[in-house]
């Protein structure tokens, strides 16, 4: 059996090496290292599968949310209502632009902003909403709209985890995760399910006025070059990972098909078992699986049996991960915002019971059987 990986970038670049070394080769050739034809290249390609009609690219995904918030003009003490179960990412932009975060709690099920609870969260300082597509699961997008135009508020998606994913309106419209609200950002990070082979990100707009301030935020501010119309940041996608990401943007759909055979794998595999939950899959989303990840539960100490099947798996050289051990409301760097005696259940509840088992497109299912069977056998001790 090869080693299992939580993430096997390696095995997946060997599939598709010649195609991904022939373009970085063409790249360095070309020495057009920023800004290269690939960059544009890409971007098109990644509108056109979206449906989307602005692509922005630009470094990472923490810079696509911070020049999304950038260009839509929010002042210090604008609140922006966002879940405090996400990477620190999401919020830590937030706080770093002088803007207030509001942490909403999220739904048992889809681990994602539970719209209920949003609406009750906003106030007459409420500028924006953020909802995040949390482990591959689009956030109820539609609800989050309804509210967000109720009361005009700004609405950015953070799709780093979800890019692919389709989202099906209640009139059977669909479309794709990151270009419902006003902006989407998303990350390239090699783990994603569309990574890059170092850092990159892009945002996503189908508002001409709001893609033209977002590509000058990007671009130190810029209308034409020296010209700096506004305060801006420097945050571009070089040319190296454009050129490989538009090669792996043709295989994504492949690639979340892997995900969801083994998503379907583990499904099977644990679902009857009366201590685990498997991933809620909601009739509005797509799950694409950017993490596979179950809740544990046996009534009595949830923290000790879900590190316990942490330690226990490393043991035999099966990777898993806890996304994510403390959520943003208890975390030191919003100590200024009195948010730590919060109360948001659920999100606490799941920070106590979520595990992430390994979840990549080279999985097979001699590693599947042998990770389930290793998590069986922890149970029955």
């Amino acid at each position: 059996m090869r080693p299992i990986q939580m993430v096997d970038t390696k095995t997946q670049y060997q599939k598709i090496k010649t195609e991904v070394d022939n373009a970085v080769l063409q790249v360095i050739e070309s020495s057009a290292f920023i800004n290269g034809k690939p960059v544009q290249d890409f971007c098109n390609s990644l509108s056109a599968y979206l449906s989307v009609k602005h692509t922005i690219p630009c470094a990472n995904g923490t810079d696509a949310l911070q020049i999304a918030m950038m260009a839509l003009g929010l002042q210090p003490g604008d609140e922006v209502l966002t879940p405090s179960f996400t990477f620190i990412a999401t919020t830590e932009v937030i706080a770093l632009l002088n803007l207030t975060p509001v942490f909403v709690d999220v739904d048992p099920k889809t681990f994602c902003i539970d719209p209920a609870l949003l609406e009750k969260a906003i106030t007459p300082k409420t500028k924006a909403i953020v909802p995040v597509h949390l482990y591959g699961q689009m956030a109820p997008m539609e609800e989050i709209m309804k509210i967000a135009e109720k009361h005009k508020l700004w609405v950015i998606e953070d799709n780093a985890q979800a890019i692919g994913s389709d989202y099906t309106f209640s009139d059977g419209r669909k479309q794709k995760a990151g270009t419902i609200g006003h902006i989407g950002a998303t990350s390239f990070y090699p783990s994603k399910n569309l990574g890059a082979f170092g850092d990159a990100g892009a945002i996503f707009t189908n508002d001409d006025a709001l893609a033209d301030r977002m590509k000058m935020v990007a671009n130190h501010g810029q209308s034409r070059r020296y010209y700096h119309d506004i305060v801006g940041c420097n945050s571009r996608l070089d040319t190296i990972q454009a050129a490989i990401l538009d090669i792996k943007l043709k295989h994504l759909d492949e690639y979340i098909a892997a995900r969801e055979a083994a998503a379907d794998f583990y499904d099977n595999a644990l679902s009857g078992h009366a201590m685990i939950t498997t991933p809620f899959r909601a009739s509005y989303s797509r799950h694409v699986f950017h993490q596979y990840t179950i809740l544990l539960d046996d009534g009595k100490d949830p923290v000790m049996l879900r590190n316990g099947l942490n330690s226990f798996l490393a043991e035999h050289k099966i990777p898993s991960m806890i996304y994510y051990p403390v959520p943003g409301h208890r975390q030191k760097m919003f100590e200024q915002f009195n948010v730590a005696s919060q109360s948001l259940p659920v999100t606490d509840w799941l920070t106590e019971r979520v595990i992430s088992l390994p979840m990549h497109t080279e999985l097979d299912k001699e590693q599947l059987s042998f990770i389930t069977g290793k998590i069986l056998e922890y149970l029955k001790h």
